[in-house]
């Protein structure tokens, strides 16, 4: 009893304290990328893959005191499924279900323990965050932003392609995020609702059905033929028994055993003038700019659940006054070769994954546990103190330098320009 009434007693300072130095994190970390870019310009003059890499390393860094605010707020990410460190280097296009502010957080916060991945990772967002203290540093680093409504749709879906074209592929990026269902959960909870009773689709509570034309856009650009011929410069072959819970197919084969799978969708509703699901036309596979090698090698299709299903969000990981907890990340790992290219299969292979996820999310807040036959048990996500302190000295410094640079400039403006009045 009296540790719990200490816990209470310093709740509100230890907020006050944490709400200040994240707000202070974001005052001298952003502004210094910022500066760190607009000072590398000549280098990308010179060598633009060398600015691309160091601007991957400085990212990397920020979303790095991203990590550390869930981290040190006791948040714990836990990580199970199957194995995907052969995704790591690889073109892989995340899929994930979107409840809260807290999951790209969190999200970066798994990311951030793994290398090479938020480097060369590319995230798809809502034209909001463009406007965001964040905003300024997803255009630097050539993130996507894409426009909600219907009256947007075909517009965002080719400029989505135009990007891939003009920024993923030309800055060998590795790993794409994409939220299919196009908002949070509470927010498009009813409206998925009454579409499925509509259409005679199973009525999600846990997650809402998946709009499919980012996902159909990105495929179009980077997915291959079925025969995938035009990856094979840059393809390798897969071990079947590394994937863990998510088997691997090849070709043909894969791609008609994911099509017998899906009989929980309709294809007549999936197909009616009145979905809110997007379709995008006109493939261009993966010969961009005439290379090739720029396929999907991966889909990663992540389950994130929360403690008793209510979300985190990011007020709470920047005072931390919620109680400590874990949050899961299941992960289903495929092989390109199993997600089919036509709009309508792929359209009713990605609602079988969010049926899935809304199984695995009621069993999991039903009794608290997760299949059993999985490759990575349940583990929590190693984060490194030591390397969080030296990326906060970095960004001090570099601050600091920056000030300095700047008073510099100010006083020989000033001493030139009454050298010029005398």
């Amino acid at each position: 009893m009296p540790c719990y009434s200490l816990r209470n007693i310093i709740k509100y300072p230890r907020a006050v304290l944490r709400t200040i130095l994240v707000v202070a994190n974001n005052i001298y970390c952003v502004p210094t990328y910022l500066v760190w870019m607009f000072l590398l310009l000549p280098l990308r003059k010179i060598h633009e893959t060398y600015y691309y890499r160091i601007e991957g390393i400085l990212f990397h860094w920020l979303l790095a005191n991203v990590s550390m605010w869930s981290w040190t707020a006791g948040y714990e990410v836990v990580e199970m499924g199957d194995d995907i460190t052969t995704a790591f280097d690889k073109r892989t296009l995340v899929l994930a279900n979107h409840q809260s502010t807290s999951d790209v957080p969190l999200l970066m916060a798994a990311f951030n323990a793994k290398k090479g991945i938020l480097p060369n990772i590319m995230w798809i967002m809502d034209r909001l965050f463009k406007y965001t203290n964040f905003g300024a540093v997803s255009l630097v680093h050539q993130d996507f932003f894409i426009a909600s409504g219907k009256k947007n749709r075909e517009k965002s879906l080719q400029q989505l392609k135009s990007h891939i074209r003009q920024c993923y592929v030309p800055r060998k990026r590795k790993w794409m995020v994409l939220f299919p269902e196009g908002g949070f959960l509470r927010k498009r909870k009813e409206v998925s609702q009454r579409f499925a009773e509509k259409n005679n689709l199973p009525v999600l509570n846990n997650v809402t059905l998946p709009r499919v034309g980012a996902m159909k856009a990105i495929m179009d650009m980077l997915g291959a033929p079925n025969d995938m011929n035009v990856c094979s410069s840059s393809s390798t072959t897969t071990n079947p028994s590394l994937l863990g819970c998510g088997s691997v197919g090849g070709g043909q084969d894969a791609v008609k055993q994911s099509a017998s799978n899906s009989t929980i969708i309709s294809s007549k509703a999936i197909n009616k003038d009145d979905d809110d699901c997007d379709t995008c036309k006109d493939a261009s596979y993966a010969l961009l700019n005439g290379q090739s090698g720029g396929c999907l090698e991966y889909v990663l299709d992540i389950t994130i659940a929360y403690p008793q299903g209510v979300p985190l969000d990011l007020p709470n990981i920047v005072h931390g006054m919620r109680d400590p907890c874990q949050t899961f990340l299941f992960y289903k790992l495929y092989h390109s070769s199993e997600v089919p290219r036509d709009s309508e299969s792929l359209t009713q292979w990605l609602y079988n994954r969010f049926y899935e996820k809304e199984k695995l999310l009621e069993e999991f807040y039903r009794t608290g546990s997760w299949p059993a036959s999985c490759t990575i048990p349940p583990t929590a996500v190693h984060q490194d103190l030591l390397r969080f302190l030296l990326i906060h000295l970095f960004f001090i410094t570099s601050t600091y330098v920056h000030l300095q640079l700047i008073l510099m400039l100010i006083n020989y403006t000033n001493v030139m320009y009454v050298y010029m009045l005398s």
